[in-house]
């Protein structure tokens, strides 16, 4: 891809993430723990829903998890078998 090209596809706010995650026996995907770009990891509380929705900010369509961490409610989406979530600010 042209170097140019890739950096007008640029997107500052979407971060893909590693997810530590667990497969129910009826297919359910529950993510248990977020490691962010830095490495800092992040345990998720709980799972409080999940819809097919679009991220404005960070591009793109999937499976969206809203999710309680650390007491805050935050989304991450699962892309194309890849999690990312939206950074707060560039």
């Amino acid at each position: 891809m042209d170097e140019n090209l890739a950096e007008l596809l640029k997107n500052d706010y979407k971060v893909y993430v590693t997810v530590i995650e667990k497969r129910e026996a009826d297919g359910r995907l529950i993510p248990l723990i977020l490691i962010w770009e830095d490495g800092e990891k992040y345990r998720i509380d709980k799972v409080l829903d999940v819809c097919r929705a679009a991220s404005l900010k960070g591009g793109g369509v999937g499976w969206r998890y809203e999710v309680r961490i650390g007491g805050q409610t935050t989304y991450m989406w699962l892309e194309d078998n890849r999690w990312f979530c939206v950074r707060r600010e560039v």
